[in-house]
């Protein structure tokens, strides 16, 4: 064969390889050398590089060339020109075979490192090319199936009456709120009865659809579905209800809020006395139905899709009183209440006081049984003297026993119809009725006839005079300090009439000098006549007084040769008495 047929041979055989199934069957190769036999780095190897022309680098290639180690696969055929058309310069051609024998002589030889990054830089380009392509492709179909998956189903965060429809269809949606209703139950509270139930069940109680869920399904655009992934929304449609309202009516009268025995009356309003004034107090509402009314507030709590209903919020559904609080006659009842019940008078006993007000002044008062005020004058002021009475039982010390303490370490009991406090009762009435129609609020003591040294059930004080007849002895105590003692004389114990009498006394007067005179006898004389320079009476004819005819005072001298009944001093001491004695003080004297 001719040069000439070999090389139009060549050309027809090349024609259909294209340099670029050329540069991937060399990547092909360069990949299962690295499989077979990874490279090593040698200097031998690196010594063979000799015969590469540098000049080759000089002309552009676009395909880089790789010295790799013998493959297992075949090589490629490689043609040469060899005549002056194809190649019009000599020496690249020169150069071209020379790299192309170089590249055949690598194969053979031992493989050296070539530089593979602008390779797998091009390759990496492309492999990333495809992945994104197939992301694009698989969004895109992804997308479009949940457009079409929300075609018929409600977006994610979609809300409709409160509950969550997300992913559902207008059917399952509307089958929810049927399944809703369909446990419905009303509960039923009342006055002075526990709540009870009516179920759904029992009144035909059924979810009666309107095609709004499925109006706002088809408002809904499929291919916005991505916007419920983060956007919620809610919506509120008409939840209509259907029910047999006779059923209603039979379930309200089974109810134990409409059984008579469960049921109390109301109570009229009425006037009464609380925290120191008169008041209205309000009427009792009771707990008897009305039964028209409370069906009309069950049957619109039912309507209105309502869980529970109480009857005490509607006054109409119950019977109510006669007479309210806003009555006009009970108005005026209370009005004059208030002018008797205002007066506040506070009773002061030493340390102790007692108040009379309205707590008490209200029981005084009369009312019918409308609660209008009933006025009894004679009723009210034997309530007033009553309460005086009771006062007088319980602060007058008057006619009552007191344990005394005596300065010998003993303990007696004393008591005086004379000495004490005593309340003028019909004085004190007095004043008081008038106080109270005056509506007068004062703090003060009430009407005295008499009064003692000091408050309470041992009126006594610390000032006192202190007669023991069983000692023969006497004590003068002013506030608490003993200030006088002596012995003296008391009445003789031989005689009856002539023993000094026990009890509490006060002073009557003090004079000197004096003549002391027994019983007149029927010539006109006296028992006995007796001049003293001091004189102080405190018990009828009894009385302190200096006996200058003795010489011995204390001891027993009263038993068998005591006086007619007065306190016998010695003169000195009693001068003294006469000095310091005060009116009012209590005189002490037990055996």
């Amino acid at each position: 064969m001719s040069n000439k047929e070999m090389r139009d041979g060549l050309q027809e055989d090349t024609s259909g390889v294209s340099d670029e199934n050329t540069g991937i069957e060399e990547e092909i190769n360069a990949t299962m050398d690295k499989i077979i036999a990874p490279p090593e780095t040698d200097e031998d190897e690196m010594d063979d590089l000799g015969d590469y022309d540098d000049s080759a680098e000089e002309e552009p290639d676009p395909q880089p060339v790789r010295h790799h180690r013998k493959s297992a696969r075949p090589g490629p055929v490689v043609y040469v020109p060899v005549d002056d058309m194809e190649m019009p310069d000599q020496s690249t051609s020169r150069k071209k075979k020379s790299r192309k024998t170089n590249t055949q002589k690598n194969r053979s030889a031992k493989p050296e490192y070539q530089n593979s990054k602008p390779a797998k830089k091009h390759k990496g380009a492309r492999i990333f090319g495809l992945i994104m392509l197939m992301i694009v492709v698989l969004g895109g179909s992804a997308y479009a199936a949940a457009s079409y998956y929300f075609a018929d189903r409600f977006f994610e965060g979609t809300w409709i009456n409160g509950v969550n429809c997300s992913q559902m269809t207008a059917a399952e949606v509307e089958n929810l709120f049927k399944q809703k209703f369909e446990n419905y139950t009303i509960e039923v509270s009342a006055r002075d009865q526990a709540p009870q139930t009516i179920s759904g069940a029992d009144i035909s109680y059924q979810y009666l659809s309107t095609g709004e869920v499925l109006k706002l399904l088809k408002q809904q655009k499929p291919y916005e579905w991505i916007r419920g992934l983060y956007e919620q929304k809610s919506y509120t449609v008409s939840e209509n209800t259907g029910y047999n309202r006779t059923q209603l009516q039979e379930q309200l009268k089974t109810l134990s809020c409409a059984q008579a025995e469960n049921q109390t009356e109301p109570e009229n309003a009425y006037v009464a006395y609380q925290n120191g004034q008169f008041v209205i107090v309000p009427e009792t509402v009771g707990s008897k139905l009305n039964i028209k009314e409370a069906y009309k507030v069950l049957n619109a709590a039912v309507d209105a899709g309502q869980t529970s209903v109480n009857f005490s919020d509607t006054p109409e559904a119950y019977v109510n009183a006669e007479v309210t609080q806003d009555d006009p006659a009970l108005q005026s009842a209370l009005e004059a209440c208030n002018n008797y019940t205002k007066a506040s008078i506070t009773y002061t006993f030493g340390s102790q006081t007692t108040t009379l007000n309205g707590d008490t002044i209200k029981d005084w008062l009369q009312f019918d049984e409308k609660g209008q005020l009933i006025w009894d004058d004679n009723s009210f002021q034997q309530h007033v003297a009553d309460y005086v009475a009771q006062l007088a039982a319980t602060y007058d010390t008057v006619g009552t026993e007191r344990e005394f303490q005596t300065t010998s370490g003993r303990t007696v009991y004393v008591s005086s119809s004379v000495y004490g406090w005593k309340i003028d009762q019909a004085a004190e009435a007095a004043q008081l009725s008038k106080e109270i129609q005056s509506g007068t609020q004062t703090t003060r003591e009430p009407v005295y006839s008499q009064t003692a040294n000091s408050y309470g059930v041992n009126d006594l004080g610390d000032t006192y005079i202190e007669v023991d007849l069983s000692e023969q002895h006497m004590y003068y105590y002013q506030n608490g300090s003993d200030i006088f003692e002596s012995d003296f004389v008391s009445g003789n114990m031989s005689y009856a009439d002539r023993q000094t009498h026990a009890g509490i006394f006060t002073l009557y007067y003090k004079k000197s000098p004096d003549v002391l005179r027994g019983t007149m006898k029927a010539d006109g004389t006296y028992e006995y006549e007796s001049e003293v320079q001091y004189w102080m009476p405190f018990d009828g004819g009894i009385g302190f007084h200096d006996a200058s005819w003795r010489d011995e005072f204390g001891g027993d001298i009263y038993l068998t040769d005591g006086s007619h009944g007065c306190i016998n001093l010695p003169p000195d001491n009693a001068a003294v008495l006469y000095d310091i004695i005060q009116y009012g003080v209590p005189i002490v004297c037990f055996y």
